[in-house]
């Protein structure tokens, strides 16, 4: 197999894989919210009611924009990661931050013993081939250390994403000085219950975000 052919499936395997995983979220995110957040809410009563509303108030249309900006955005890092034979910052960011994605769903399953949307495509797509093409990009010589801040900017395109396809839209000032959106508040009211269900996990910029 020529290094050519390596780069393309190692790059453009990463847009097909992250599309692979989000139809499973995008099928399944917006309706399995709806159907248990009755369940939830009697499973972690720490939680402010608040956050359950916003949770119900998360519609399809809102869940599938937010899908096809994140694709525009994987779309790029692939490209780019092509282009640079894999050596783009950009593209190991988006890399790294899909596998930890990946892990990120497979905790939630664990924390509410259960099917949470994006699953069961993350043992099965999302953290094998980030470790394969990791590995390539090792043998390569071009697998960058990972940095204290993910690695790159898709750390925080990733985080904005889950925000928006969440309920969770981005911290911004409001009308009032100092007003911060409600629904970015829950997230950290929700890290503070110490509960993380699907879609509400603590929004502190950090790697496991």
């Amino acid at each position: 197999m020529s290094d050519d052919h390596v780069n393309s499936v190692v790059s453009y395997g990463l847009l097909v894989a992250w599309l692979l995983h989000d139809a499973e979220e995008l099928a399944t995110g917006p309706r399995w919210t709806r159907e248990n957040v009755p369940l939830l809410r009697k499973r972690f009563p720490g939680v402010p009611e608040r956050v359950w509303r916003e949770m119900e108030a998360v519609d399809e249309r809102e869940f599938s924009v937010a899908v096809a900006v994140m694709g525009a955005i994987v779309a790029s890092a692939a490209v780019v990661g092509r282009r640079s034979g894999g050596r783009s910052a950009f593209y190991q960011g988006a890399l790294n931050g899909f596998g930890l994605h990946g892990l990120v769903h497979l905790a939630q399953s664990a924390a509410v013993r259960g099917y949470t949307p994006g699953a069961a495509t993350s043992p099965l797509i999302v953290v094998p081939f980030t470790l394969w093409a990791r590995g390539r990009l090792r043998r390569a010589g071009v697998l960058r250390p990972a940095g204290a801040r993910c690695g790159s900017r898709s750390g925080a395109c990733r985080r904005r994403h889950h925000r928006l396809a969440h309920g969770r839209p981005q911290s911004h000032r409001g009308p009032g000085k100092g007003h911060v959106n409600p629904r970015v508040r829950c997230g950290y009211e929700l890290a503070a219950a110490g509960q993380q269900p699907y879609g509400l996990r603590p929004i502190a910029p950090n790697c496991a975000t």
